[in-house]
């Protein structure tokens, strides 16, 4: 007998719509996140090939199209979209983002959404029929027109509905673009692109080279580490596999670099990361102090990603803590003055990060920051309390907002009891990177750098 109950019927839709509708649904249901519950969807409805990268390219671009998808759909229903039955309105998001978005002819898109619907949400296919046929009235750009408020009365208003971004996003980019308009435009074109994948070819132990040629990519355009997976999954290759390589951001890689590269006077052999977790930097940074028979001290507050630091690292000269890195004097393994190298990667609100996260941007708030940026001046007080006079501190965050960025470094330095000065972080790149600013810290863009919106500061403690 089958005690498991009755089976799910099987959908009647295409498998590719129906995942990107699981994932999709279950983001806003329960807060998951795409990059983790896609996966592993495809795998259970069998997906590859172009069946799994059509229902990517959906479940991705609906969510970072969300807010205006949204708007749109209000507009379209007669009523506010969060008034609509949460499955009927997950699949009318995915409708309406292949009817405005896709090469998707727009009857094959209602006509696969109500089938959808009549799956999910019994009863409402003659109101999906109804509200699709309506969102394909117009083309995205006319909804944007007719929606949207006036460029000229109100620009960040304009801005937030044409591209998708909430309101207090795009006047935090805005304020760190120094206001310019057109370049925060550009901003948000490409944060709603598909970002490449970056590879991470860990020095000593792959060539970039090598592993773009393996993995039919291209070598980065900045950093020396840097390769561009040319397509399907990276896990699927050798190199990622057996430790050689790992997924990372080029950006990432710069700021990481950064602190290796960094001039230094007596002793480097003791490095320490901060915030460890999940492990990208200090296996960078792990595979540099190899090269450099120096040690890294990986410290991680959270237990599961302990593990996954420890996972990162394996064969490399890194001692994985499992502590909170604010402890620095009270934790025998974090003695004051005792590294050359200090790593500070702190929790942010990961705006720097929304082309790959596009649902965290619908999760963020401004009430976040407080509690954020308190963190992230206790770590970094306590990472230039770390190290020792003479050493360099790196500050890190995956987020341009200027509180999280300038606010904290000045308010840190400020406080710590020591002597700090600022060292140029732009000879610190490699030569020839554009739009690095005047210094002495630098902002990264993916609109000037093809990276994520990494910010970096370099502390010298006096």
């Amino acid at each position: 007998m089958d005690r498991r109950g009755p089976r799910a019927p099987r959908p009647t839709v295409d498998r590719p719509r129906y995942a990107a509708y699981q994932a999709v649904a279950a983001v806003n249901r329960d807060d998951a996140y795409a990059n983790l519950v896609l996966p592993a969807i495809l795998r259970d409805e069998g997906l590859v090939g172009r069946d799994a990268a059509f229902a990517t390219e959906l479940t991705y671009g609906t969510l970072r199209h969300l807010g205006t998808l949204d708007a749109i759909l209000t507009s379209a229903a007669g009523r506010d979209v969060q008034r609509i039955d949460p499955p009927v309105r997950d699949a009318l998001r995915i409708g309406a983002y292949q009817v405005l978005h896709t090469r998707v002819p727009a009857h094959a898109a209602v006509s696969s959404t109500v089938d959808l619907v009549r799956m999910v949400g019994q009863g409402a296919t003659g109101f999906a029929n109804a509200v699709l046929r309506e969102v394909a009235a117009c083309d995205a750009d006319e909804w944007v027109a007719r929606l949207a408020p006036s460029m000229e009365t109100d620009p960040i208003g304009h801005l937030a509905l044409a591209h998708s971004h909430p309101q207090w996003i795009v006047r935090a980019f805005s304020e760190a673009l120094g206001g310019d308009l057109g370049e925060t435009t550009r901003l948000l074109i490409e944060d709603n692109e598909r970002p490449p994948v970056h590879l991470c070819a860990r020095p000593g132990l792959a060539d970039p080279i090598e592993l773009a040629d393996a993995s039919g990519g291209a070598p980065g355009a900045f950093s020396p580490y840097a390769v561009y997976l040319g397509g399907g999954s990276p896990g699927d290759l050798a190199a990622v596999t057996d430790g050689r390589a790992h997924v990372q951001d080029e950006g990432s890689q710069l700021v990481a670099n950064a602190l290796a590269v960094a001039p230094l006077d007596g002793p480097d052999g003791r490095w320490l990361d901060l915030c460890a977790g999940p492990g990208g930097k200090s296996g960078l940074l792990g595979a540099l102090a190899a090269q450099r028979d120096a040690r890294l001290t990986a410290v991680e507050v959270a237990e599961h990603r302990a593990r996954l630091v420890e996972g990162a690292t394996r064969g490399l000269p890194v001692t994985v803590l499992h502590t909170d890195g604010r402890l620095v004097g009270a934790e025998p393994k974090l003695p004051e003055g005792h590294f050359d190298r200090v790593l500070v990667d702190a929790p942010c609100t990961g705006l720097g990060s929304l082309r790959r996260r596009p649902e965290s941007r619908w999760r963020r708030q401004p009430s976040d920051l407080p509690a954020l940026t308190r963190l992230q001046r206790e770590l970094l007080t306590a990472g230039l309390r770390a190290v020792r006079p003479g050493g360099v501190v790196a500050y890190v965050t995956c987020s341009p907002h200027t509180v999280e960025t300038h606010v904290t470094v000045t308010e840190a330095a400020r406080r710590c009891g020591a002597p700090v000065d600022f060292v140029d972080a732009r000879p610190l790149l490699p030569a020839g990177m554009p739009g690095l600013g005047a210094g002495p810290t630098v902002q990264l863009w993916p609109h000037r750098h093809g990276t994520d919106a990494m910010f970096l500061a370099v502390l010298r403690r006096g």
